[in-house]
């Protein structure tokens, strides 16, 4: 493997990504969380990972697995549709401490793109 595969892609780059592990079963990297990729901060401490940083971690070792599946002759993969896209959250649990939502993203016509799951803790 070279030294880290996700210099490639200038986004992930940028955001810091180092793929440590690339094989067709499994992919892993690391991202360090520093202030730039941070929510921020709420006054009562350190401030808190993105969420858009760590859909941004998770698109890319998604993207090197498929990269890692690729069939012979093939050139590379790419987003399927990246025009216009549309979400929907809706809430698994709420309650006092956290609630745990499930994003669903679809394009116009319906076609599922990603269904995301988080969960939000109360500060």
């Amino acid at each position: 493997m070279m030294s880290n595969p996700a210099d490639i892609v200038p986004f992930a780059k940028t955001m810091g990504i180092v793929i440590t592990t690339m094989d067709k079963d499994v992919v892993r990297g690391e991202m360090l969380v520093r202030p730039e990729i941070c929510t921020a901060g709420n006054g009562r401490g350190s401030p808190s990972i993105h969420g858009g940083a760590v859909m941004t971690f998770a698109d890319v070792l998604g993207a090197f697995g498929g990269f890692a599946n690729l069939p012979e002759g093939s050139n590379g993969t790419t987003t399927s549709e990246s025009s216009i896209v549309y979400g929907e959250a809706t809430p698994f649990k709420t309650g006092r401490r956290q609630s745990v939502w499930q994003t669903k993203i679809t394009l116009e016509d319906g076609t599922l793109v990603a269904v995301v799951t988080q969960t939000q803790i109360v500060l």
